[in-house]
């Protein structure tokens, strides 16, 4: 299945874009505001099989999407509309390498005085896609992000910098956080990382 990519003409005036992985940590464009927000209807899960950034086709790492159900916390960034363009075309160079992701808009409640909602553009698993991973147990998900290593660099640093980015907004979450303790037992040697983490 491929990917929906939307009309560039829904995304009028400024842009919000909602990120729950690696965008936390280096989102890579100009935002002119960054906010705590909550998407209610889908889950951060380490469900995507990563053939280019955190692992390759014979040795898959794992990185994040947003999959069906539940809730998520991350933040939204807002881009001024004149830079709005440049941000979509970047995030779908970044996102999109093997059109993994559906690139919709959703609904996110900013959490600051305002307690807004604002639609924002976020990258959402396809179920259908090859590299889908569906739910693993954590002793699969351990397997794959410590052999994980690709173009980005290892797996290991990318869940690990996604557990800090979320504790410095000041929540948790429990699965991840569960991983990172076992990535911290496994004594695995960390190469230094190249390039940039660039999934979502």
């Amino acid at each position: 299945m491929s990917a929906i990519i939307l009309p560039d003409q829904e995304f009028k005036g400024d842009l919000w874009v909602f990120g729950y992985g690696s965008l936390m940590w280096r989102p890579g464009f100009e935002f002119i505001e960054k906010v705590p927000a909550r998407l209610i209807g889908e889950h951060r899960a380490l469900c995507v099989y990563s053939f280019v950034h955190r692992g390759t086709p014979e040795k898959p790492g794992l990185v994040l999407g947003l999959d069906r159900g539940g809730a998520c916390r991350g933040v939204a960034f807002r881009v001024a509309e004149k830079n709005s363009a440049a941000t979509i075309a970047y995030l779908r160079e970044r996102e999109q390498v093997t059109s993994v992701y559906r690139e919709v808009t959703r609904s996110v409640w900013l959490e600051n005085e305002a307690r807004q909602r604002v639609s924002a553009l976020a990258y959402v698993v396809d179920r259908g896609h090859v590299q889908y991973a569906g739910r693993l147990s954590m002793q699969d998900q351990l397997r794959h992000v410590l052999q994980g290593h690709g173009s980005s660099g290892i797996n290991r640093d990318y869940v690990l910098a996604t557990v800090k980015a979320i504790e410095a907004e000041g929540f948790r979450d429990a699965p991840l956080h569960q991983l990172a303790m076992l990535l911290h037992d496994s004594h695995s040697p960390s190469p230094p990382i190249e390039g940039e983490a660039r999934e979502a």
